[in-house]
């Protein structure tokens, strides 16, 4: 059957593409993919090819669907899994296989597997790793979104403490702690925050920092300080930018003796330097976010890493009890991972936002690929409208302004029912 896809060709390649996909075999799935949102590590494999671990050699013979944030419909099913999955089922899945020691993923290194697609192949790989997870939920990009929530939740259960004299790591994040989210009022520092302040295990503190006021007030406006307190939840935001020594104002938000668990979520040396020096003892250091510079270094404090037991890791993409997990809170309404998102658009939007991706402001781009739209900003959709005297931009807007200027079930009903035609 015939498919359309934005494709890897090689470094700074992206080509929307149409193509045969080839006759399922007995080991493999068809799927139709309806949603798909875009990740910065696809920008980070987009501009460097083969030079990005995941992408194999051949991609210019052999070019690679983008994409791993995706979900849609089961259309076609072969024999050896049709005792647990059947067309029409939704799903979504886990994108980090690792599939015998290989670190090959959908939207890096498979020819017929990816998300920004109308249609692509689930190799047997998938369904072996239990990483096809049927979605019982309305909206598809909630579905989406579970794998970069997913990111930030392993971030989460990875972190770990110690007790003087015990060789044992206590996993997780400081029960009752103080957690700080440095340059997280991006869409993946939100993401971490939503979930901080529903999720079981909570700290007590939560300080969000950035250099942009503008980020951080949308983020203050979503998350606001009163009703974190009603969770039990101190919650500061601070922008870097307004103090002379930010380190120091941190240290004193936090009573003086630093942060039990730090999120760095920009790699940018100083982001990391100031992460280092405000840890407590036994302080856990998480360098979130991937560089594209595999000679990338900061600064850290040994002494503190001697004599304080500060400890730093990193952590990339989630697993499948993380997605599970994601799509649970999500469903009972405790995380609303819809915060993430700031534009919409459609497949033919995928290679020039991808290419782009640091430099369009805002969030995460989500897009459906079933759909023919540039990338636009949720604020942007009333004035699309009436500048191309199309109605149907207005009632979009109106949807979205009446939940908090956020993307929604409703929302993503109205742009399945009246912009998408199949």
């Amino acid at each position: 059957m015939k498919a359309k896809a934005v494709r890897l060709h090689g470094a700074n390649d992206l080509r929307l593409d149409e193509f045969e996909l080839p006759e399922i075999t007995e080991d493999e799935i068809l799927v139709r993919v309806v949603s798909d949102s875009i990740c910065m590590s696809t920008y980070k494999c987009a501009i460097l090819g083969t030079g990005h671990k995941r992408v194999h050699e051949d991609v210019a013979e052999h070019p690679a669907i983008m994409g791993h944030e995706f979900a849609g419909d089961i259309v076609k099913v072969g024999k050896n899994h049709q005792d647990r999955f059947k067309p029409g089922m939704k799903f979504t899945l886990q994108p980090a296989l690792n599939y015998k020691g290989t670190m090959w993923s959908p939207g890096y290194s498979y020819e017929f597997f990816g998300g920004d697609a109308t249609y692509c192949i689930l190799p047997a790989e998938v369904m072996e790793l239990n990483c096809l997870l049927e979605y019982t939920g309305k909206a598809y990009y909630e579905a989406s979104l579970a794998e970069p929530m997913s990111c930030s939740i392993g971030a989460f259960h990875a972190a770990y403490h110690t007790k003087m004299g015990v060789y044992t790591h206590e996993m997780g994040i400081r029960k009752d702690g103080k957690l700080a989210i440095m340059a997280g009022a991006g869409p993946m520092g939100l993401g971490a925050l939503t979930y901080a302040l529903h999720c079981d295990i909570r700290p007590s503190m939560v300080v969000v920092t950035d250099v942009d006021q503008e980020r951080l007030d949308r983020a203050q406006e979503l998350f606001p300080v009163e009703e974190a307190k009603k969770e039990g939840v101190e919650l500061h935001f601070v922008n870097m930018r307004d103090y002379e020594d930010p380190v120091a104002k941190l240290r004193e938000i936090s009573g003086g003796t630093g942060y039990d668990d730090v999120f760095c979520y920009a790699p940018v040396a100083v982001v990391i330097e100031q992460s280092s020096a405000i840890l407590g003892r036994d302080g856990c250091l998480n360098f979130f976010a991937g560089p594209t510079d595999s000679k990338f270094s900061a600064t850290m404090n040994f002494y503190d890493v001697h004599y304080n037991s500060t400890h730093v890791m990193g952590t990339t993409g989630g697993n499948t009890d993380d997605m599970v997990e994601s799509l649970k809170l999500t469903a009972e309404g405790r995380i609303n991972p819809a915060v993430m998102v700031t534009h919409i658009g459609g497949l033919d939007a995928v290679a020039e936002t991808t290419l782009n991706l640091p430099k369009i402001p805002g969030g995460k781009k989500l897009i459906y690929t079933h759909l023919s739209m540039p990338l636009t900003a949720l604020t942007d959709l009333r004035a699309k409208g009436e500048k191309e005297g199309d109605a149907r931009y207005g009632a979009l807007a109106d949807i979205v302004d009446a939940h908090q200027g956020l993307w929604c079930p409703e929302a993503e009903e109205y742009l399945m029912a009246n912009f998408i035609n199949e």
